[in-house]
């Protein structure tokens, strides 16, 4: 069971810790310290953005439209820490 909880599990914390970092970057991009007109900048949030966005826009589809605030990285956010947390380990270890 461990061969299969370990890469689940790693899989799982390097979604998180991306999200973790996409998410203080656009609070820091909204509250103009960074700003995208910086190359670096503009091709960091382009690359968490495409790594995201195929995780966000099932979402995205199942939500109500709340224009001003995007509520699907908190869902994924959610179900990531309930997979990793909770989930997972109590189907592989019962």
């Amino acid at each position: 069971m461990m061969a299969i909880y370990g890469p689940l599990k790693l899989i799982l914390d390097v979604i998180f810790f991306i999200m973790i970092v996409h998410i203080i970057m656009s609070w820091l991009i909204n509250f103009n310290v960074l700003n995208l007109r910086q190359p670096l900048v503009a091709g960091i949030w382009t690359g968490l953005n495409r790594l995201l966005e195929p995780i966000y826009t099932p979402i995205r589809r199942i939500l109500p439209n709340t224009h001003p605030l995007d509520l699907a990285p908190l869902v994924v956010f959610i179900i990531v820490i309930s997979l990793r947390d909770y989930i997972l380990p109590t189907i592989l270890f019962g």
